[in-house]
């Protein structure tokens, strides 16, 4: 039933609510349809006859727009420019050490009377001209998503909606303020996007990437010796305390073992070489990781289980940030993904390039730390044009273009923990 203009006697549903309250009466279906407003689309009165949406009415206005700051920040964004949709980014193998040539050894004998800086038959180190060039490793990231927003603004034909300047300006500040925030939401939904993916393409490459997956219900059962071992959903209702203090100690360990030069945590694009095998080290210190956190189970940890092992002393990550859900708020910790991955296969004609991996789908990811240059994005185009007024229609639109590049790069270091 629509919403009537008319007061309506509300003393029988007062009495009856304070009843329940005070256990006078037991609680019976309370009908409050009458008695609150919920909004309408349409009122009696009339629209104006172009949005179709504003009351042509003398009332009080309430303009309901507030600035919507977007989340997943601590994926960094690099402003590219316009002439830049293709990066290069060029990394070195490590090399290994080579035999002394300053000393007789159990290998070589170098020093030798009659001996040149030669091999001497191959009893001695090669000479000092012997050459080993840096081993460069180039990927390549390329790519622009675009899109565009407008907004259309009339110059006179709303203001018959509003009783004075002062609401007409209000008006049109409110719904630039949703403009804005549809920009500012797209803006963490492409943070959002980049995230996902790297979790995916992480699940997908774990073959590749030693100890970038952290199974959390597993870890728990093998360090404390459980068996029958605990399920995730015990860990999250029944054990949750010893689970929460258990995983804070697996994000600081993780966070010290990335801080490690290793072939750990990323495709380190091994290449063999003469026999031996090169690989792509990575380390990341301190002040370049990054950790997203689900928030949800956290929350209640922070304020009923242990507040102490989130101080900020104990639990020091310098960009952290909590995660209300990761891909949609009805699935919360869940993701369901087909990442976009590297063919590491080198048998495959395919090697090295961009391929659609296998569909990801997890209940439980609960954290993910990460290099920060493991997943950004690439700002190449953002920018807000208007049109001149149209003279007939007395209108003008505001369009803005966007042009981005997402990038993941499976040679940095990424973790997931996450619970079977």
């Amino acid at each position: 039933m629509a919403r009537t203009l008319t007061p309506v006697d509300a003393h029988q549903l007062m009495n009856l609510l304070l009843r329940q309250a005070t256990g006078e009466q037991s609680i019976t279906v309370t009908d409050t349809s009458s008695f609150i407003s919920a909004g309408e689309l349409v009122l009696a009165t009339g629209m104006e006859n172009v949005t179709n949406s504003v009351s042509i009415v003398m009332n009080r206005l309430i303009v309901a727009s507030r600035a919507y700051n977007a989340r997943m920040r601590i994926v960094q964004t690099d402003e590219v420019g316009s002439y830049s949709n293709r990066a290069r980014k060029i990394s070195f193998y490590s090399q290994n050490a080579l035999p002394d040539g300053s000393h007789n050894t159990n290998l070589y004998t170098n020093l030798a009377a009659g001996y040149t800086s030669g091999e001497n038959g191959g009893a001695s180190t090669k000479s000092q001209w012997e050459q080993h060039p840096a081993m460069p490793l180039e990927m390549n990231f390329a790519g622009t998503n675009v899109w565009q927003h407008c907004i259309t603004m009339y110059e006179d034909q709303l203001k018959i909606a509003f009783r004075n300047e002062e609401e007409f300006n209000r008006f049109v500040a409110g719904y630039l303020q949703e403009h804005a925030n549809d920009i500012e939401q797209e803006r963490e939904g492409f943070y959002r996007a980049l995230l996902l993916n790297r979790i995916g393409m992480t699940f997908d490459m774990s073959a590749d990437m030693p100890g970038a997956l952290v199974d959390l219900t597993t870890a728990f059962n093998t360090f404390y010796n459980i068996s029958p071992a605990y399920t995730t959903q015990q860990l999250l209702s029944t054990y949750f305390k010893e689970f929460c203090a258990f995983f804070v100690s697996q994000i600081k360990l993780y966070s010290d073992f990335m801080e490690n030069r290793s072939v750990n945590y990323h495709w380190s694009v091994p290449k063999t070489v003469g026999g031996d095998t090169f690989n792509i080290l990575r380390h990341t210190p301190k002040r370049d990781q990054r950790l997203a956190i689900y928030a949800p189970y956290f929350t209640m940890a922070e304020s009923l289980v242990y507040p102490e092992i989130f101080n900020p002393q104990y639990l020091s990550i310098e960009n952290a940030e909590k995660v209300n859900f990761w891909q949609a708020e009805d699935t919360k910790a869940g993701i369901n993904i087909t990442p976009a991955i590297i063919e590491t296969d080198s048998t495959d004609p395919a090697y090295g390039t961009q391929i659609q991996g296998a569909t990801v789908a997890e209940d439980h990811i609960i954290a993910v730390l990460f290099d920060r240059d493991a997943v950004f994005g690439e700002l190449q185009l953002d920018r807000a044009d208007s049109t001149p007024l149209e003279a007939r229609k007395h209108y003008r639109n505001v369009w803005n273009t966007f042009a981005k590049n997402g990038v993941n790069d499976p040679t940095e270091n990424f973790v997931v923990f996450y619970m079977s």
